[in-house]
């Protein structure tokens, strides 16, 4: 169990697998920028994490300079231009396939994302080479990573719905079985693509001959997904929202992203008043405000272009107060409510200049759609099962819509100078994860770490869980546990230590560069610091 807050002055950087966090740290002791560490930490977690994330996924940003407010990048690819409803009910599905080809439909975003970072003017990029950069993913992928006790578990859990989807027995069943926790795991094609795009440059991902290799491989397998799509695809600059809390400003990512519901659920309970200590109150208000925040989240969050209403409106003080008014102190709200489930990644660096990255990639489900490209070893994800082939849905699949996703990294900056970068893995639980961290820190007053490793809950469903019902890790006082019920909860007692309730982390930057950082014990991660 971690207790002690790791502590450094010249970087820092959080990760769920501690080659991640390390890798990293390499980078900002050769005198690399946040963002800098940040594209070597999320190149190796795609190799040595693969259940959770890949290079054929999404990913999303917050980027702030030494000062300023953060910006917001936005790397969620778009549906294909063939991937219409009448596209896949000519094939005879009344439903995306969860798994193989037809569940690769939209662009894999992240790596555009990566040079979006580094080409933002708040990077402090270019002290040192891309190849520099994707060196260590390059060996790690080549020479072979141990496999984690949570990959095997996950690899054995799904491997019959996996094992027939085209290259994926390849890579990660080798001779036909589960690989044991430790026996190493090489990805040597996908080392191939990561060397050519530090030799090459990451556009060669959408517009050269590593665009070219997927999208022949992708046409080959029967995905709707061709080169034109990748060469269409640019990230977007976004401005993040903000919520002004009592003692800080927190900021997430705007739709299509979950982001308003986490900076939702602060706002909310700030306006509870709840007691700011461990106990009934503290739980209960922000469980109640998760739901008030999850039915706006669903009726409402989708690709920006089809919203009925703007974002920062639903954030509005006036919106706030009216959701917080419906929520009784002392009586939970009904439940169940639809979820989403969600495997991802989040990383957090901090530089000796103060600049901050919180950075959030993912492949949706475990493993996403399952298919290896053949060519180039790259892992689509399945992010595009979440349309509707309903015209009725309210994610319905059109050609270049955006799907809506769970990932939303965030960050906060404190009236007294500090700025803290959070967020975790977990579908339905970021926001609440999140919600748990923040408050138990900076209302709190816990140490960061404490704050990280204190017993959590979890309200529905996500990775690892199909249940809606409210779970509670079992460190929790029997008497919380006893007083929640009482209350009207629907509670599900978990083990301590559940991987269903996030791998989270955390990083704060004090006015005097202090840095404090945080890794979850749930994870494989770990704190590296300069």
């Amino acid at each position: 169990m971690m207790l002690n807050t790791t502590m450094g002055t010249r970087g820092m950087l959080t990760a769920p697998h501690h080659l991640a966090a390390q890798a990293g740290r390499d980078v900002l002791k050769e005198g690399g920028s946040a963002v800098e560490a940040m594209v070597t930490a999320a190149a190796v977690i795609a190799v040595v994490y693969p259940h959770m994330n890949a290079i054929g996924g999404d990913g999303f940003w917050l980027i702030a300079g030494p000062a300023g407010a953060p910006v917001g990048i936005d790397a969620c690819g778009p549906a294909a231009a063939a991937a219409t409803r009448g596209y896949y009910r000519e094939r005879g599905h009344d439903r995306i396939p969860a798994r193989g080809a037809l569940a690769a439909l939209t662009v894999p975003g992240t790596i555009a994302g990566w040079a979006e970072a580094l080409a933002r003017p708040e990077s402090g990029a270019g002290r040192l080479p891309l190849a520099r950069l994707l060196a260590p993913a390059v060996a790690l992928a080549r020479e072979g990573v141990p496999v984690t006790a949570g990959q095997a578990t996950l690899t054995a859990d799904k491997r019959d719905e996996l094992a027939s989807v085209p290259g994926f027995a390849e890579v990660y069943l080798p001779e036909g079985r589960v690989p044991a926790t430790g026996e190493r795991l090489r990805q040597t094609r996908l080392a191939d693509t990561l060397e050519r795009l530090g030799r090459e440059g990451l556009d060669d991902f959408y517009r050269g001959e590593l665009a070219e290799a997927m999208a022949d491989d992708l046409a080959r397998l029967g995905s709707p997904l061709a080169a034109t799509d990748f060469a269409r695809y640019v990230p977007l600059a976004v401005e993040p929202l903000s919520v002004s809390l009592r003692d800080a400003r927190a900021y997430n990512m705007p739709p299509p992203t979950q982001g308003l519901a986490s900076l939702m659920i602060l706002g909310i309970y700030e306006r509870l008043g709840a007691a700011r200590e461990e106990g009934f109150a503290h739980v209960h208000a922000l469980v109640e405000a998760t739901k008030q925040a999850f039915r706006v989240r669903d009726a409402e969050v989708t690709d920006p272009a089809w919203m009925r209403r703007d974002a920062p409106e639903l954030l509005g003080a006036a919106a706030l107060e009216r959701l917080a008014a419906a929520i009784d102190p002392a009586r939970a709200a009904p439940w169940p409510h639809p979820g989403e489930p969600g495997d991802t990644v989040w990383l957090g660096a901090v530089d000796a200049e103060g600049r901050a990255a919180s950075f959030i990639q993912s492949i949706y489900w475990e493993y996403g759609s399952g298919v290896v490209l053949p060519a180039t070893g790259v892992l689509m994800q399945n992010r595009g099962i979440s349309f509707g082939l309903d015209a009725a849905h309210p994610q319905a699949l059109e050609p270049g819509r955006r799907p809506f996703h769970t990932l939303n990294p965030a960050l906060a900056e404190f009236g007294d100078g500090r700025r803290m970068v959070y967020g975790t893995m977990g579908g339905e639980g970021q926001p609440q994860t999140q919600a748990a961290v923040f408050t138990r820190y900076a209302h709190q007053g816990q140490a960061l770490q404490a704050a990280v490793t204190a017993p959590r809950w979890l309200l529905g469903r996500t990775w690892g869980a199909e249940t809606h019902t409210l779970k509670l890790e079992s460190r929790f006082p029997a008497e919380l546990v006893e007083a929640l019920r009482a209350a009207g909860h629907d509670v599900e007692l978990r083990p301590d230590f559940d991987s269903a309730m996030g791998h989270a982390g955390a990083i704060v930057r004090h006015p005097d560069g202090l840095l404090e950082g945080a890794a979850d014990p749930r994870s494989d991660g770990a704190v590296a610091a300069v």
